[in-house]
């Protein structure tokens, strides 16, 4: 119930609404983790094909149990084993940092995407940012919006919108960023403890979720330049 993840997937059905051609679309959740993603895109298309897909088949595992009767998938991204031309839409939110070869990874995301299909994308923004909470949860990088733009584009991907998640919030994340690039100095012992420590005490807070409901109006009318994510929607270019 973060209010950044709550954002982020209304953001992605947001996107979905907008760009898919189809009533009955095939949507891949790659990275479907908790499920949380995938519950929302159940309810919302309930004529389509829903499936997951994770690299960590213990977390499908789990999931298997509480989402009885939806297609769960693993394998890893740069040599997916999906047909060319198969998806009307793939979600892929925070998965290219844990990911060596992104380059790879989204090359393939654009060969299993039909020609009129999407894919919403959305990685951690601000390459200069990168501190313990990312290097305790494996990630490769931060990304600029250029950085993923170009990556994207080399893909075979044409950018159909872009905006950042979490704009507003910003100068707090920046601050807490910031400090906690002191401690990529420590040991990973007390880097995983930190890192722990601030995700048991993360908490919501109802004026949180209004600010990221008025940022997501906002967002129809104007470009963000900053934020937590960067938030990218696509289309293959054939």
């Amino acid at each position: 119930d973060h209010y950044i993840e709550r954002a982020s997937r209304k953001h992605t059905l947001v996107q979905l609404r907008r760009w898919l051609a189809t009533d009955q679309p095939v949507i891949i959740d790659i990275g479907c983790s908790n499920g949380l993603m995938l519950k929302s895109l159940l309810n919302e298309f309930p004529s389509g094909a829903i499936i997951g897909a994770d690299y960590v088949c213990g977390l499908l595992e789990t999931l298997a149990q509480r989402l009885e009767g939806v297609p769960l998938l693993q394998f890893d991204l740069t040599s997916c084993p999906l047909p060319d031309d198969s998806v009307d839409a793939v979600v892929l939110l925070n998965v290219l940092e844990h990911i060596e070869r992104d380059d790879a990874a989204l090359a393939q995301v654009a060969r299993i995407l039909k020609p009129t299909g999407i894919a919403i994308i959305e990685v951690p923004a601000g390459h200069h940012l990168y501190d313990i909470y990312d290097k305790v949860l494996l990630h490769h990088r931060r990304y600029s919006m250029q950085d993923l733009l170009d990556k994207v584009s080399s893909a075979g991907l044409q950018v159909l919108e872009k905006s950042h998640l979490g704009f507003f919030v910003y100068p707090p994340f920046w601050a807490v960023k910031k400090r906690n690039q002191r401690y990529l100095v420590e040991s990973q012992a007390i880097q995983e403890k930190m890192v722990s420590r601030t995700i048991k005490t993360a908490r919501s807070h109802p004026r949180l979720h209004k600010v990221m409901e008025v940022e997501a109006r906002l967002r129809k009318l104007v470009y963000y330049p900053l934020g937590i994510r960067c938030l990218v929607t696509c289309r293959p270019v054939r």
